[in-house]
């Protein structure tokens, strides 16, 4: 059964001028609970249009949205976002900006600290408890959003190009780091990446879409046998394989579901 529907979905804007832009035209997407799906496409493509609408950012124009067979009207406290701006507050310690989401779950001052410092253990920042955002790497600093993302234990992460500021080093090592918390945690990722590469060591499935407007063009389950080594024969072929779908013509119709 799906844990996540997308049914018929489109979403249009009105711009300035009065006319009106397409941004998702008939969309159509089923998620399993505890997918990895990643959301892959250029520009305006919508693929970061789709994630508000499905974290209740967003209205669709047309179309429903169910989570877990409730329609998604507005954002839960069950499903959690993380931007590529980290969104951590510069007055609070690290402990205290992962402790930001259990503050408002009115836990103990003692239960949320120790909650807190676990997931800072996951994610490696352990010794930074004490420090200030401006003390650390960007990388370090979407760790402690990925930290505070963790504590409140959602059953959703939302995922808008978290990566896109770092380094290509930060960035693979990341992506090793999310894709190995998430899948231990059996949480449901929605990823919002224009990266093929982080797209394949990342999905379960990858969502492919087209531009002008909006829809999804293909899904390709990404099968690496628990392996996710970006010099394996298997990585290569899934990424040939998702090149190649981008180079679909428009009326070619050719998809892979699963």
């Amino acid at each position: 059964m799906s844990y996540i529907k997308v049914e018929d979905v489109s979403r249009q804007f009105t711009k300035a001028d009065g006319s009106v832009f397409q941004a998702l035209d008939h969309v159509d997407l089923e998620i399993k609970q505890g997918e990895f799906i990643c959301l892959l496409g250029p520009s305006g493509c919508g693929k970061s249009t789709l994630l508000n609408i499905l974290a209740g950012f967003e209205g669709a124009s047309a179309g429903t949205v169910t989570i877990d067979g409730q329609t998604v009207a507005k954002p839960s406290p069950k499903y959690v976002t993380i931007f590529q701006n980290y969104g951590l507050l510069p007055w609070r310690t690290v402990l205290k900006n992962v402790e930001l989401g259990l503050e408002e779950q009115q836990l103990p001052a003692d239960e949320r600290e120790k909650i807190a410092r676990h997931y800072l253990e996951v994610v490696g920042l352990q010794d930074f408890a004490d420090s200030h955002p401006a003390e650390l790497s960007g990388g370090m600093q979407q760790r402690v959003a990925i930290a505070r993302a963790l504590a409140v234990d959602p059953e959703i992460i939302f995922m808008d190009e978290p990566f896109a500021a770092l380094d290509a080093l930060t960035r693979m090592k990341l992506q090793d780091e999310v894709s190995a918390i998430c899948r231990k945690q059996k949480k449901t990722i929605i990823f919002v990446t224009h990266d093929i590469d982080e797209a394949v060591v990342l999905a379960d499935r990858i969502v492919i879409m087209t531009p002008n407007p909006g829809q999804i063009k293909t899904i390709l389950p990404v099968d690496l046998h628990g392996q996710r080594d970006r010099t394996s024969p298997d990585f290569w072929d899934i990424r040939e394989r998702v090149f190649e779908c981008f180079a679909l013509k428009p009326e070619d119709k050719t998809e892979y579901y699963i």
